[in-house]
């Protein structure tokens, strides 16, 4: 399981992303980047951070360390935003924080990283089908001369779907992946050479092992999807077999 912290104090919200995360100290001395449980995007962006930042970490990506934070109901009395606390008041219990990484800086080409870095962030992209890293939004971190892979919440569409209709895996599978307007397309190795050095690294038991750290309750049922385990099924079948039948995707990013 991640590593369960308790929030001690809401410090400010950060508005430069669409969900209103906020800053928030941590019983382990420990700063967080909070994504809400009660934010308007939902659970699945939780979900969806946690697969596809640990599949990040197997792979080398440097990517903040995650953490479940458990946000006490009291915590909201003292915040006089309205906004904030009226999320904070939706968002009571167990929600993601990521590892703030202090006198970082966000991304602007000018630090670009090595060409085999770069391209395991583009692969990684094609694969889970993020589609938020490009110049207008890049979700990369610049920290200790590295960088950092962040937001992660775009990816893995598919499940969005699921409300209203069954799982279909074959539709994922056979999602392509434009790579041109891809923030590190211009100095990243080519996709299907990245493809050889890193897919062996995602093995069964590596995509079971991810999806296992997801928290029960992030896990919505659904009437095809009646609980978690039938859930974390879904995304292990859904992330198995786009890496063991990669052509629509190595072909269109390459």
């Amino acid at each position: 399981m991640l590593e369960t912290v308790t929030a001690t104090r809401f410090v400010a919200p950060l508005r430069e992303g669409g969900s209103l995360p906020g800053l928030v100290e941590a019983d382990d001395l420990g700063t967080y980047v909070v994504k809400f449980t009660g934010a308007g995007q939902g659970r699945k962006v939780l979900v969806a951070e946690v697969l596809v930042g640990e599949l990040a970490r197997r792979l080398g990506i440097p990517t903040p360390r995650l953490a479940v934070v458990d946000l006490p109901s009291a915590i909201a009395r003292y915040e006089a935003d309205e906004e904030v606390q009226d999320l904070l008041n939706a968002s009571p219990g167990r929600n993601l924080g990521v590892d703030f990484l202090p006198g970082s800086f966000g991304y602007d080409g000018s630090r670009a990283p090595d060409a085999e870095d770069a391209g395991a962030i583009l692969w990684l992209d094609a694969y889970t089908a993020n589609v938020d890293r490009t110049w207008a939004n890049p979700n990369l971190l610049v920290w200790h001369g590295r960088t950092w892979a962040i937001d992660h919440g775009a990816s893995l569409w598919f499940h969005h779907s699921w409300p209203s209709r069954p799982p279909d895996v074959r539709r994922f599978v056979d999602q392509p992946f434009d790579p041109s307007r891809h923030v590190l397309a211009a100095v990243a190795t080519p996709v299907a050479q990245t493809h050889e050095r890193l897919a062996p690294l995602v093995t069964d038991a590596v995509v079971e092992e991810v999806v296992a750290l997801v928290p029960d309750e992030w896990l919505e049922p659904t009437s095809s999807l009646p609980d978690p385990d039938a859930a974390r099924a879904a995304y292990v079948e859904h992330l198995t077999l786009r890496l063991a039948d990669p052509r629509a995707w190595i072909g269109a990013a390459s």
